[in-house]
């Protein structure tokens, strides 16, 4: 396929030309603009798939076949990825935490936040480590944090403002203050435009400073608490389910259910119920043709990671797994390079199939098909946690590729898509799961989606962007790294964002920290100035700060 794009592939400049790929719009023969992305290295996506050049050339005579199709595929990335989490990365992350016996609070304030958080983490991380995408990324993190402490916490409010629920005051007043902290110190860094790689770990580390507040706040003041979180969180799930995490449970096509199990197994779990009724079942076709079309999403991650959950176990994929996943891994090695080595990729792929091939037949000789080894699970784990973060990184990539073509031919800078279709669906499973908490969870299950709230942007801010900026420092270090993006638009983000903390942070004790509608409307006011901001200046409608 002539649009397909390695990201290791590299041209000379000279000859293709160089600098971004915005130049295209001003043509207007099909041909010219197909010709003008084939050339220019500008427009030579950093992703598997060369975007650009399957709109101006594959789609030249149907530009609306040509949007369909993106967005068609933007949907199936955001599906993906929060499939990914949900199905693969959360559960690994819930039996490391139960493996290795951590305490609630550590969980809670640790591996749960990763899972919650692990699609900005990724996004962010992705963007950073590719060239002239950072902004991306930082808007991406900035975005999701916005939209989960603003419109999240406005919407919750007003949901349950004739409820008169009130919040915990110390622990609202904690994260809040922590989240302004941590936006304040992020302005210092715009302000003087570049980071060093020991700065840049110090911003890291004050999540590991709110971590140690945390555990001694709930050593010393609210031991109780953990009672009723679990309780809530037993009942719900974790706060912040990724985009799309349980849809194929509640349309029963949960993928992991439909292999090597008995008929009635299927029908307690709940997985493919469609495929167990009778033939004559209106469900039964509808049921077989989105498990054909899932198919080829779920069947490749299926293949590669580790999974030895009880209702998902099934020796043939541990087996598989094991032998494929070494062998993703070489693939994804070689194609990082911005050269090809093939010889050294030849060796890498060899000493997969070596290390596959061991490791296949360790699992054959180990397991059995009676369900999931009950012995030496760390290592299954520790796989199947592994290869979730790489499924991740692929499909962050590919996505964070995406968005930045599509802000190519939109004409809108991929930072306004960046914090706001890519932090909106990053963080909508936020809304739905957090909401559904306040809801449904009484006093307790407020408390938890609104803590939720806060703790989860300010471990994607701190980890998400404090990661991306270690690596990116890293690669520059002992010189400093040069904050991406539009400096006026990083100033107009982290003011709204910290005025709607603050305003939160005035009127909750005002009201007794009861969450009512003043609340929840000057926060979703603050949030939607910011959108039709952002908006009217990406359309070039209103020019500040030139």
């Amino acid at each position: 396929m002539s649009s397909i794009h390695l990201m290791n592939n590299t041209h000379d400049d000279q000859a293709a030309g160089t600098g971004t790929c915005s130049d295209v719009r001003e043509l207007f023969d099909g041909r010219s603009k197909c010709a003008y992305v084939k050339s220019h290295s500008g427009c030579w996506g950093k992703g598997y798939l060369n975007y650009l050049q399957i709109f101006y050339c594959s789609c030249m005579d149907m530009p609306a076949v040509g949007y369909s199709a993106l967005i068609l595929w933007l949907a199936v990335l955001f599906y993906v990825l929060g499939n990914t989490t949900s199905d693969y990365f959360c559960p690994s992350v819930e039996s490391l935490s139960r493996v290795m016996k951590l305490s609630p609070t550590i969980a809670g304030t640790t591996l749960l936040p990763l899972g919650n958080g692990a699609n900005d983490v990724f996004s962010s991380v992705i963007s950073f480590t590719r060239a002239g995408d950072a902004d991306v990324g930082l808007n991406s993190v900035l975005g999701g944090a916005f939209f989960i402490s603003c419109f999240v916490v406005g919407i919750i409010s007003i949901s349950i403002s004739s409820r008169g629920i009130r919040v915990d005051k110390n622990s609202f007043v904690r994260d809040v203050l922590f989240l302004v902290l941590v936006l304040c110190s992020l302005l210092v860094i715009v302000a003087y435009g570049k980071i060093n790689l020991w700065f840049a770990l110090c911003f890291l580390a004050v999540y590991f400073l709110y971590i140690a507040v945390v555990s001694a706040m709930h050593l010393f003041c609210h031991k109780e608490e953990l009672v009723a979180v679990s309780s809530v969180l037993d009942e719900f799930g974790a706060v912040g389910i990724p985009l799309l995490g349980n849809v194929d449970e509640e349309k029963g096509l949960e993928s992991e259910k439909r292999w090597g199990h008995k008929a009635q197994e299927q029908e307690s779990g709940g997985g493919m119920r469609c495929l167990n009724f009778d033939k004559s079942s209106c469900y039964y076709w509808s049921g077989l043709f989105f498990y054909v079309l899932e198919l080829p999403l779920y069947l490749p991650r299926r293949l590669t990671i580790p999974d030895i959950s009880e209702g998902k176990w099934s020796k043939p994929f541990a087996i598989s797994s094991a032998s494929l996943a070494p062998i993703l891994l070489a693939a994804l090695c070689s194609t990082q390079g911005e050269s090809v080595d093939i010889e050294a990729n030849l060796g890498i792929f060899l000493a997969s199939i070596i290390v596959g091939t061991v490791l296949g037949t360790v699992a054959f000789v180990l397991t059995k098909n009676s369900g999931p080894p009950t012995r030496f699970q760390f290592p299954w784990l520790a796989g199947g946690f592994l290869m979730s973060i790489i499924w991740t990184y692929i499909i962050v990539e590919e996505l964070v590729s995406l968005l930045v073509a599509l802000g190519n031919i939109l004409g809108i800078s991929p930072s306004i898509l960046g914090i706001t279709v890519l932090a909106w669906g990053n963080s909508l499973g936020d809304l739905i799961s957090n909401l559904s908490m306040a809801l449904k969870g009484g006093a307790d299950g407020a408390q938890v989606a609104v803590s939720g709230c806060y703790a989860g942007p300010l471990f994607n801010t701190l980890v998400g962007l404090g990661l991306s900026l270690v690596f990116a420092a890293w690669r520059e270090y002992p010189d400093g790294y040069a904050i991406p993006g539009d400096i006026h638009d990083l100033y107009e983000t982290i003011g709204f964002l910290i005025g709607g903390l603050l305003w939160a942070l005035v009127i909750l004790p005002k009201r007794n920290m009861e969450m009512d509608k003043s609340l929840g409307i000057g926060l979703l006011a603050i949030y939607l100035c910011f959108v039709f901001l952002r908006v009217v200046k990406g359309v070039g409608l209103l020019k500040l700060g030139e």
